[in-house]
């Protein structure tokens, strides 16, 4: 299987985008419930949890990780490439979500002017912006740190009226910000349940940008670049949940973002 990590539910938006390109393949989803959310946590802490489970992972048989998550992806992705897979795990690979993300921006963005719209911790590792620096350097980016978005979304209430609220200021205080910006791109993978509500308030003419498709299209040609490791994920179109939460309170919030119920499994990260 190829494993899909994230700190809590938003990752199954990448998900759910992975099983719509690549049906056939299977996908073991862990959700690091019991200690989410990342955003507001250290680099050190937000590293250490992401080995563990991405090890987690690999001891399930993933050939593949894909970092589901933002915060994870700025946080310990690099790290994890470059010192734990050559030292521990060679034959495996981890994956993430920031710089398939910046490489399509550019495509998108006339003005070249992006606003992001992510978690705190996403926003001061300023990843997105060092990413840009060396792929898209003509595009000016400017960050904004959406704090209430996630809490809002894991509470359930997203589509009702207190949300409006939060997701008029952060995207007002952005555009003041610099009012050149034609792209917002939404930086953490929460964010896409909140679609409705982003597009009702950013004016007419910008382009809102949800990462599930570009990341999902980039995993599917990156596995058309490495039949090494593609030729290890099995193809039954099965998918697995893995949660260091209460299963059921895993299976209750999982359905928002999936749009159908789930049962996941109850698992403890291995140190």
């Amino acid at each position: 299987m190829i494993g899909v990590f994230d700190s809590g539910y938003g990752g199954l938006t990448i998900l759910r985008q992975f099983q719509a390109v690549m049906p056939g393949y299977d996908w073991l989803y862990l959700g690091d419930n019991a200690r989410a959310p990342y955003g507001t946590r250290s680099f050190d802490v937000v590293y250490e949890f992401t080995r563990q489970a991405v090890e987690h992972l690999f001891r399930q048989g993933c050939p593949l990780v894909i970092l589901a998550c933002n915060t994870a992806s700025a946080k310990a992705l690099r790290t994890i490439q470059q010192e734990v897979l050559p030292r521990h795990w060679p034959d495996r690979r981890v994956l993430g979500v920031i710089r398939p993300t910046v490489e399509e921006v550019g495509n998108i963005t006339r003005s070249r002017h992006v606003g992001l719209l992510a978690t705190p911790g996403t926003v001061n590792s300023h990843s997105y912006a060092l990413e840009i620096e060396k792929i898209q350097p003509d595009i000016t980016l400017t960050e904004m740190a959406c704090p209430m978005w996630v809490p809002i979304v894991e509470s359930g209430e997203a589509h009702g009226d207190g949300a409006d609220w939060f997701v008029n200021k952060y995207i007002s205080q952005l555009l003041d910000a610099d009012p050149q910006i034609d792209t917002l791109l939404l930086g953490c993978t929460h964010y896409p349940i909140l679609l409705p509500k982003i597009r009702k308030y950013a004016p007419e003419g910008i382009k809102v940008v949800p990462q599930g498709g570009i990341v999902a299209d980039s995993l599917k040609d990156y596995l058309r670049r490495h039949p090494e490791i593609d030729s290890r994920c099995s193809r039954n179109g099965v998918t697995r949940f893995l949660t260091t939460e209460n299963p059921d309170k895993f299976n209750t919030l999982a359905s928002i973002f999936l749009d159908r119920q789930i049962s996941a499994r109850r698992t403890d990260l291995c140190v």
